[in-house]
């Protein structure tokens, strides 16, 4: 049978980082597999859903390039969707349902409760074969063998979770449900239900759930803002992650290759994703108030912004740097240098400023030399680049020959220069960097220098 999976989130606001995990296993074992991916949206809470919410979670998955093959095209309940199982919002599917729960009281399998209706649960135990955490037997705990049967249509006429999930899931054929764990506890339930339809349930696969460095369980409304914050997929896109990086790291939240690799392409976690390796223990991010990212987070984060082609990575820069016509250029003199998107701030900050922020003076001494040394450095420096071609060897040649007409090393040559240019010693290469500056602006901060020193 061809594999259908699903990710079938409520739209409460936010797209949580453990729901964005949910729906990445979901789209990889589809992937891998050849199958279907379908992209379901809860929206049976009327009060708390809005087109808004639906959108935020539409663009976090396209941001994080999860494509699905079947449901919504826009956050609009009312617009255009893909595929021909949907609708795709469960507010309109109320039919559907109506028509299962009167099967279910036809067949003596429900019935009406104080307004309610109730699904008559079976008493004997049920075992839930599972993917991730192997077989769980599931008996009646003492208060439900007093009352074993659960609401499945409220007093209102509004049907429940778990009617919606399991009739949704009936009908739209899906193969496998991949879900956080902390739905185990419902699984008993909906296989009751399935095969109170005449079905067999789909295989199950719950995943673990996320937890903060004290294990507890990552939440948006957390009262630790740091917490709250690492909970939102957002967070990594207004923190500068690349969705790559993202992708790369909420697979390895549970999940580990066979070789134990940890920076992976998307096509290589296509290729090497399978239930079988998934934990069964729970995943913990790492972060305390002093470094408020997951460190592995941050390091594969640097890792694909290197491999990034440039001109990619120049388009995932332009929000944080904004859209500077130099920021082509000097792009690939920063891509080894940040870690985050957000780094361009600082790392490329003297390129895009009209005028450098005040520097210590004293940077501009070059090591075993002194104000001088630097002063005389700096103004032949000023002569040769006033006039010099301004190619990379050509500037690399004409200062080295400036550093042999002062009798200094060429080192105590360039760091004057750098600093003057660039306000700081830590910075890109210096050919390079005073190719993006261009004669005008250099020669402006080298004239600055010599006047501060």
């Amino acid at each position: 049978m061809k594999v259908r999976v699903r990710f079938a989130p409520s739209p409460t606001g936010f797209l949580h980082i453990g729901g964005a995990r949910t729906a990445l296993f979901n789209w990889l074992y589809a992937r891998h597999a050849g199958g279907t991916f379908i992209l379901r949206i809860e929206d049976t809470d009327v009060a708390r859903n809005t087109q808004e919410a639906v959108d935020v979670i539409l663009n976090g998955l396209r941001w994080l390039g999860l494509d699905w093959d079947e449901g919504p095209v826009s956050g609009d309940a009312t617009g255009a969707s893909k595929g021909d199982y949907g609708p795709y919002f469960q507010s309109q599917r109320k039919e559907n349902y109506q028509r299962r729960v009167e099967a279910l009281l036809s067949h003596g399998l429900a019935y009406e409760h104080e307004g309610a209706i109730k699904f008559k649960m079976p008493r004997e135990p049920i075992v839930i074969p599972d993917v991730v955490v192997g077989n769980v037997r599931r008996e009646l705990t003492d208060r439900e063998q007093q009352d074993p049967d659960f609401v499945i249509v409220r007093s209102d006429g509004q049907p429940v979770f778990h009617l919606v999930n399991v009739v949704d899931d009936l009908e739209m054929n899906i193969t496998h449900v991949i879900r956080g764990e902390d739905h185990l506890s419902n699984t008993a339930k909906h296989i009751a239900l399935f095969r109170a339809f005449g079905v067999e349930p789909p295989q199950y696969a719950h995943v673990p759930v996320i937890l903060n460095p004290d294990g507890t369980k990552m939440s948006k409304s957390d009262p630790d803002a740091a917490k709250a914050r690492l909970a939102s997929l957002q967070t990594y896109v207004e923190d500068g992650y690349v969705p790559e990086a993202v992708r790369n790291y909420l697979c390895l939240l549970g999940w580990s290759p066979k070789d134990n690799r940890e920076k992976m392409s998307v096509a290589e976690l296509q290729d090497a994703f399978s239930l079988e390796h998934v934990n069964h223990s729970n995943a913990t991010v790492n972060f305390s108030d002093d470094d408020p990212f997951d460190a592995k987070a941050v390091w594969l984060n640097a890792e694909h912004i290197r491999t990034l082609p440039v001109a990619e990575l120049v388009d995932a820069l332009r929000p944080f740097a904004g859209d500077h016509p130099q920021l082509a250029a000097v792009t690939p003199l920063i891509q080894e240098r940040i870690k985050l998107l957000r780094d361009v701030a600082t790392a490329a900050d003297f390129f895009f400023a009209a005028e450098l922020a005040p520097y210590d003076p004293a940077e501009l001494i070059p090591q075993k030399g002194d104000a001088a040394m630097a002063k005389a450095a700096l103004q032949e420096a000023g002569s040769i680049l006033s006039h010099a071609e301004f190619t990379h060897d050509a500037l690399e040649a004409a200062l080295r020959a400036g550093a042999d007409k002062l009798k200094i090393k060429a080192g105590q040559m360039f760091q004057p220069i750098r600093v003057a240019a660039c306000g700081r010693k830590n910075a890109p290469p210096l050919f390079e960097t005073l190719l993006v500056l261009g004669r005008e602006v250099v020669l402006k901060r080298i004239a600055k220098a010599v006047e501060i020193l």
